[in-house]
């Protein structure tokens, strides 16, 4: 069976915890993801009560064990960028197939507060189900870098 628990600003999430997210996402991200320290400001920027931060991680757990988390920053924006992006989903790799990304998405959408944005790599297997969820593809993303 499959426990959802969800944080944000107004809730306590104790450290080790948010570190064991941090290390969870870490690893099973794998190709698609980042490195630690940006992990773990996307999840510091969630759990932050600062004016114009915030945000909601979910973890997922089977056993105790973490099988799957979700970080998502609020933007403060609306209508022309979404109010909300979806920083980071993993699920372990062991479990995948199983529905829980899926669920993970689900209880996201139904968190949020406005619109949700996300980012995927074209051959990103993810792709299909964001899909499936109602995602649209509406712009290409362009970005330059100022290094």
């Amino acid at each position: 069976m499959i426990v959802i628990e969800k944080f944000n600003p107004t809730t306590k999430i104790d450290s080790h915890l948010q570190e064991e997210i941090l290390d969870f996402l870490f690893h099973n991200l794998e190709e698609y993801g980042d490195p630690k320290n940006d992990i773990e400001e996307a999840i510091k920027y969630a759990l932050s009560d600062e004016p114009n931060k915030g945000g909601f991680l979910i973890s997922a757990k089977m056993d105790s064990e973490i099988v799957g988390a979700v970080v998502v920053n609020e933007t403060g924006m609306k209508k022309y960028i979404p109010e909300n992006i979806l920083v980071y989903i993993a699920t372990d790799c062991n479990q995948r197939g199983k529905g829980i990304g899926k669920q993970l998405m689900i209880e996201a959408m139904e968190t949020a507060t406005g619109s949700i944005a996300l980012h995927v790599e074209a051959d990103n297997p993810a792709k299909k189900l964001y899909e499936k969820l109602g995602f649209t593809n509406k712009y290409l993303e362009m970005r330059y870098s100022k290094n």
